[in-house]
């Protein structure tokens, strides 16, 4: 028993698993990468969101970084609040939560380019109601992801 007591966590299967080293390459979580080395691989658009062309990412990434005015990666309710009032969309402060909770993967209450990409995504697939406040945001905004849609990859 108390051979027992003594054995690494890790070999009696209770306590953490053996794997790679937390930082290393294989043992970061994909992500979107972040200055200081967060532990994640930089998040590449164009392999994940194979639906749009290059050009369609572009303008993608040219409009989340207008409206990033913190330039810190993010697009965040005030940010958001912004952007909408200029495509002519404003919405109200619950709205606006409501359009974030909705691609908010990571739950920081904050859309990174990633999560902001998929609310092109669920417009592409049609998955967005009419009167959402991300509908109007994919449907406003300068980037016509109807045009090649979720079969875009094609001219990839």
């Amino acid at each position: 028993m108390a051979a027992a007591a003594e054995e690494p966590e890790g070999r009696r299967g209770r306590g953490p698993r053996p794997g790679p080293a937390p930082g290393s390459p294989a043992g970061r979580a994909v992500g979107e990468g972040s200055p200081g080395g967060s532990g994640r691989r930089v998040f590449s658009p164009a392999g994940e969101f194979r639906e749009f062309s290059r050009r369609q990412l572009r303008d993608m990434e040219r409009l989340f970084r207008q409206y990033d005015a913190g330039k810190d990666g993010f697009i965040d309710l005030m940010e958001l609040k912004l952007m909408m009032e200029k495509l002519g969309a404003p919405q109200t402060h619950l709205g606006l939560k409501n359009m974030i909770k909705e691609v908010d993967e990571d739950l920081d209450s904050k859309l990174s380019f990633r999560e902001f990409l998929l609310i092109f995504r669920k417009a592409a697939a049609g998955e967005l109601q009419e009167d959402s406040g991300l509908h109007a945001l994919a449907r406003l905004s300068e980037i016509d992801v109807s045009t090649e849609g979720v079969k875009g990859a094609k001219n990839f």
